[in-house]
């Protein structure tokens, strides 16, 4: 059912999502009945992606035959080559959480307008749940005004994020983020459905959000909601321009001030010294990681606690210290000592 307080072409989105939730909600009830393929390591699609991809192109391209489209599964295959209009598709974001019937996944999609995100639908069909933004006119969760969070300390802040989990991401970094982020927040989570990740910033249920590996399809509607419910986002040294760079942070303004000198350093567009400064880093989590005999043991969150001296720093522009590896405890030589029996009453008896 179209809404009239809606852009006719968010009204059209939302027709699509619909649709798209219906499909995926009906293969809920059945998911071990569900086809599943995978497209590389840890990365699956099922036969509801491409159903619900279907059915979200033929309703867009139905309403308007002129547009593009860039959709996960079939690309730019669909749609015009050459439109200023293109509307990016995710049919079903944390397909991985479907089919383990673990119900954080949504349907994301974004009209780009020459280059420049104008309309955005983000819907969680398990729970009904559907976020909308039009540029300039606000963004609204169940035609609610929704707004970032107003907290101000990271220390009292939720993050949410995104594991690696693809052969060839940087696992060892990601570790170094988690050590630096994790003493400084009351906690991280980890969803898995960028789309929804971004929709729940927007409407304040947490406070931040940051991830690597990212397509467009991923991010672009939750962009949008973002910054029409007066959050930021961009790349991890804090840049706008983001869609196409598989990196974003987003959060409440003062939020989101904190947590790009955090991550700027772990950025791949960070300057030679912050990325230096990041291997160093990479390494000294890594180290204190290693379990075998003859490497260290420490404990990864003790090495990483922030001081007193870092945590009173808000901006994260202050980093503890690396500890110095522990010199090897020299042999100890075991000696029987032969004592005399002391003498009654004597003092030292005692």
């Amino acid at each position: 059912m179209s809404s009239p307080n809606l852009h006719p072409m968010l009204n059209v989105a939302v027709k699509a999502a619909r649709a798209a939730g219906a499909i995926i909600n009906r293969a809920a009830l059945d998911v071990e009945a569900v086809r599943i393929s995978q497209k590389q390591v840890n990365d699956f699609v099922t036969e509801v992606d491409h159903a619900s991809e279907k059915v979200i192109i033929e309703t867009l391209l139905g309403a308007y035959p002129g547009h593009g489209i860039l959709a996960e599964e079939s690309g730019t295959e669909y749609g015009a080559k050459d439109s200023e209009f293109v509307w990016i598709i995710d049919p079903l974001d944390g397909t991985t959480n479907f089919i383990h019937g673990f119900p954080v996944y949504c349907v994301s999609i974004a009209l780009s307008v020459r280059g420049k995100i104008e309309q955005a639908v983000v819907f969680d069909p398990s729970r009904n749940d559907l976020f909308t933004a039009t540029k300039g006119r606000g963004a609204y969760m169940n035609e609610r005004r929704i707004r970032v969070s107003k907290r101000v300390k990271l220390s009292e802040c939720l993050i949410s994020t995104g594991f690696p989990f693809r052969t060839g991401d940087n696992f060892k970094q990601y570790l170094a983020i988690m050590a630096d982020m994790m003493p400084r927040m009351a906690g991280l989570r980890r969803p898995g459905a960028a789309a929804l990740d971004l929709a729940y910033v927007a409407a304040g249920f947490t406070d931040g959000f940051f991830e690597t590996g990212l397509n467009p399809w991923d991010v672009a509607a939750g962009s949008l909601l973002v910054t029409e419910a007066g959050g930021l986002i961009g790349n991890f040294t804090g840049e706008p321009d983001f869609l196409d760079q598989r990196e974003c942070l987003a959060g409440a303004p003062r939020v989101y001030g904190q947590l790009v000198p955090l991550l700027a350093k772990y950025s791949k567009f960070a300057n030679v010294d912050d990325k230096l400064r990041a291997s160093d880093r990479v390494r000294a989590v890594s180290a204190s990681t290693r379990s075998t005999p003859d490497e260290a043991s420490t404990d990864l969150y003790a090495r990483s606690t922030v001081t007193d001296q870092t945590a009173a720093s808000l901006d994260g522009s202050v980093e503890p210290p690396a500890a110095a590896p522990a010199a090897p405890a020299a042999p100890r030589k075991l000696t029987r000592i032969k004592r005399e029996a002391p003498a009654e009453g004597d003092a030292s008896a005692k």
